[in-house]
């Protein structure tokens, strides 16, 4: 049991740093629990071994397009009831069947790039405290390759060096949040999010969920996945951010199932205590700067790109290329696209 409630608490120390990054974002920390209450439901009803957090791609990647907290609350909220409809369907893997393996992994090689602008958009605007966060990130990545490690001393170095400077912690109101409907809405950038949230969300869940599955040695259920995680999004209702499959170590744990309950049950209950806007005033939105940094640049998008493009086909490696490329610099969504299409296209036109 040791073990087991280790592995959890070690996924939770990685998912607080990330908390943290989408209340940056305008999301609200308690009702984020439901999301949490909602994967422990979801687990339960379908015998899962796979847990659901907070995803740093997904909120780099709703961040960056969200021009405003509701409009980010819309896009997760209208992308996770997609994905409820796709796992419903079974379509999941007809859908990475028909853009192919290849494309989906330069999609997910792109989103990398997407989590390491934010990083840097964050030293930039906060230099002290994320260019400290920055360099311990690196120093422990590369003295210990584990991000658990990295997050924690980044993390902590960061907010002492905060703290020193700042002469204290910073003074941010309380967050007496009560439960409301944030209506959602729809506009031409909600629509791009959305589309964009989708493609992000499918790769992961296969991506992420055969890797924790794999751990435990069981076939993951994509399709059960896809139904408990988009209904984790019903957060957004209410102002919550997505929470989203993770590669998660709970996976590892003895008996993975309840290793991956109590990493969600503890985080529910640090976010319905109210304690995380309380940590907010001595942790500042930069001190997560390096931990996404590595996520993207030495952890997201290497791995993704080795395996788009090593011993791919021309087609497949000219449409893993453009998703790669336009991912990184448009969306996922417009990645995914132009990759399947110069996918299908290329052996068309001999190219």
């Amino acid at each position: 049991m040791a073990q087991n409630i280790l592995a959890a608490l070690g996924m939770v120390a990685a998912g607080i740093p990330m908390m943290l990054f989408a209340m940056s974002m305008g999301f609200k920390a308690v009702p984020t629990a439901l999301g949490f209450l909602i994967g422990i439901a979801g687990m339960l009803a379908f015998g899962s071994i796979i847990p659901i957090s907070i995803q740093a791609g997904t909120i780099g990647v709703v961040g960056a397009l969200g021009k405003s907290p509701k409009e980010r609350l819309s896009m997760a909220l209208f992308a996770g009831l997609i994905m409820v409809v796709f796992g419903g369907l079974g379509v999941v893997h007809n859908i990475i069947d028909f853009a192919g393996e290849r494309v989906v992994r330069g999609m997910q090689a792109g989103v990398g790039v997407i989590l390491a602008k934010v990083a840097i958009g964050m030293i930039k605007e906060h230099k002290f405290v994320g260019i400290v966060s920055l360099v311990v990130a690196l120093i422990l990545w590369l003295l210990t390759t584990d991000l658990v490690y990295v997050t924690a001393a980044s993390v902590v170095a960061s907010c002492i060096a905060f703290y020193i400077k700042n002469k204290g912690p910073m003074d941010i109101q309380a967050d007496k949040y009560k439960w409301e409907i944030h209506k959602p809405f729809f506009n031409g950038n909600v629509v791009r999010g959305t589309l964009a949230l989708i493609c992000l969300m499918i790769g992961s869940n296969i991506a992420f969920g055969n890797v924790v599955a794999g751990m435990a040695g069981v076939q993951a259920n994509i399709d059960h996945l896809t139904i408990y995680s988009g209904l984790a999004n019903l957060s957004a209702l209410f102002g919550g951010a997505p929470v989203e499959v993770i590669a998660s170590a709970t996976g590892a744990a003895p008996s993975p199932m309840a290793s991956g309950i109590i990493l969600m049950a503890v985080m529910a209950a640090i976010l319905l205590a109210g304690l995380l806007p309380k940590i907010a005033r001595y942790v500042p939105s930069a001190s997560v700067a390096g931990t996404l940094f590595v996520i993207g640049a030495f952890m997201t998008t290497p791995g993704n790109a080795f395996a788009a493009f090593n011993g791919a086909e021309r087609a497949e490696f000219l449409g893993a290329g453009m998703a790669f490329l336009l991912t990184a610099i448009v969306d996922p969504f417009v990645g995914l696209v132009a990759g399947t299409i110069i996918r299908l296209i290329t052996p068309i036109f001999g190219l």
